[in-house]
């Protein structure tokens, strides 16, 4: 099917959370920039009308964002709204009245995953889904089966190319200026290798709970809700080939290849956290056993990779919020005794800030002899006010119909092969105190020289770009 752009947008959950924090500050930014002339109908069962609509996108945009006047007016004359029950095909037989002629709408479904067959099964019915692409949110299925599940629905309906499996962290810049590192520099790929490289490691730390999302977190855990998503695509950028070309299905074949040459996860490859004080957060079982931290340990069977560990941890109430990549590198046969050198490491920062950072070894100030000390040279470069958030990037990829910064149907089911038997076997979950690294029990589950934990960095020369 041609890839033309979508003439009208459809979201389901209009008056929803996601909405109201992403949905609607995201469509304000997509009409602000010119990206974003078609009608936007919202379909939700609230009772409301469009006025009622209408002032909650004004509310959302002053609380998430900011409003701007002149973008909100336009996109208020751009918005519809359906009331009605997703189980009732009027609701869809008024969605189709209000599309009028377009051909070509995207539907994107921000409700919960229960519904999507649902909503699936009516737009096919009513014809709404006729040359249309749908946007579903993760998480994509609960295990493997009900991943391969949520694939046959979608497909009954709609071609691969026309699905779009929103991970709204593949939206983010610096997600993918690790491809940016990767492939627009010649000097990178000379040491990106198990010949130069000793482990990766990666982290996604939070310093907060989970934040009044009790019930949801609790039928979730930390391997379903970034493991095995945002932390997988973090570690298919940082380990795929180059493509052979630039289009979308070429990127996504590469990152599927390192899916599949990673084996499913083994017990002693993983330890489970959870902080104390969770089983009091409202919604969750008081004698719960879902992590709010994971440390796992992970090979990639291939040619480049084969033999270098990648570690991978992330985890709530943790002393800071950051994710960060740090490659270690084996250390060079030397004059100066073992003991006293530290590997060299890459260091990649995706958020708060975007940094690239080259750990070496140096003479130690005023030293005598050939006494060292480690010292980092770094870039770093702040978000700017104006930068395009993650929501408005992938909404704008899926209604330009560019796959690239979505998740395949086979890598979705690769990606639940790898974590699935684990998360079947019961492992234990041992409690840690809140503004530490994990429960004691990760050093099971650590790289060689310990993790380089994102608040113990040393620089010694900044290149900034400020905001």
């Amino acid at each position: 099917m041609t890839s033309t752009h979508s003439d009208a947008l459809v979201f389901f959950g209009a008056t929803g959370d996601l909405a109201y924090k992403k949905i609607f500050p995201s469509l304000q930014a997509m009409v602000k920039r010119g990206h974003l002339d078609v009608p936007v109908v919202g379909v939700a069962k609230a009772g409301w009308n469009l006025d009622q609509l209408r002032a909650r996108a004004k509310d959302s945009l002053e609380k998430h964002g900011g409003l701007d006047p002149a973008a909100f007016e336009k996109l208020i004359a751009l918005l519809r709204y359906v009331d009605g029950d997703y189980q009732d095909p009027a609701t869809f037989k008024r969605l189709r009245q209000e599309l009028k002629d377009a051909k070509r709408p995207a539907h994107y479904l921000a409700i919960p995953p229960v519904l999507f067959e649902t909503v699936v099964q009516h737009l096919a019915e009513s014809n709404c889904g006729h040359g249309a692409r749908v946007i579903v949110e993760k998480p994509f299925g609960h295990d493997l089966a009900s991943a391969q599940e949520l694939n046959r629905v979608l497909l009954g309906t709609f071609d691969e190319a026309d699905i779009f499996r929103i991970d709204h962290y593949l939206g983010k810049r610096a997600v993918n200026n690790v491809l940016a590192f990767r492939f627009a520099n010649t000097f990178a790929e000379a040491f990106w290798n198990r010949n130069y490289i000793e482990s990766v490691e990666i982290t996604m730390a939070e310093d907060f709970g989970v934040q009044g999302r009790g019930g949801f977190y609790d039928q979730t855990g930390t391997i379903r809700d970034v493991v095995q998503n945002h932390m997988f695509q973090v570690l298919s950028n940082l380990a795929m080939e180059p493509p052979v070309r630039g289009d979308s299905e070429s990127i996504r074949d590469e990152k599927v290849k390192v899916l599949r040459a990673i084996p499913p996860i083994e017990e002693d490859n993983l330890v489970r956290g959870q902080f104390r004080g969770y089983r009091d957060e409202n919604g969750v079982a008081k004698d719960s056993q879902t992590e709010t931290f994971a440390a796992v340990k992970l090979e990639i069977d291939s040619w480049r990779w084969k033999g270098v560990p990648f570690y991978i941890r992330a985890g709530k109430c943790l002393p800071t919020t950051c994710t960060e990549i740090v490659a270690k590198f084996h250390k060079p046969p030397s004059l100066i005794p073992d003991k006293e050198l530290v590997e060299n490491h890459l260091r990649l920062r995706l958020s708060p800030e975007i940094t690239i950072a080259m750990g070496m070894m140096n003479l130690a100030a005023n030293a005598e002899g050939m006494a060292l000390q480690t010292s980092e040279m770094m870039a770093s470069h702040s978000p700017r006010a104006d930068e395009m958030d993650a929501y408005e990037r992938v909404l704008g990829a899926a209604m330009e119909g560019d796959s690239t910064l979505f998740a395949r149907e086979d890598y979705v089911e690769e990606a639940w092969r790898i974590v699935e038997p684990v998360l079947k076997k019961n492992t234990p979950v041992y409690p840690y105190t809140p503004n530490t690294w994990g429960p004691q029990e990760v050093a099971r589950v650590t790289p060689p020289a310990g993790w380089g934990n994102p608040d113990e960095k040393k620089t010694l020369a900044v290149a900034s770009e400020a905001a």
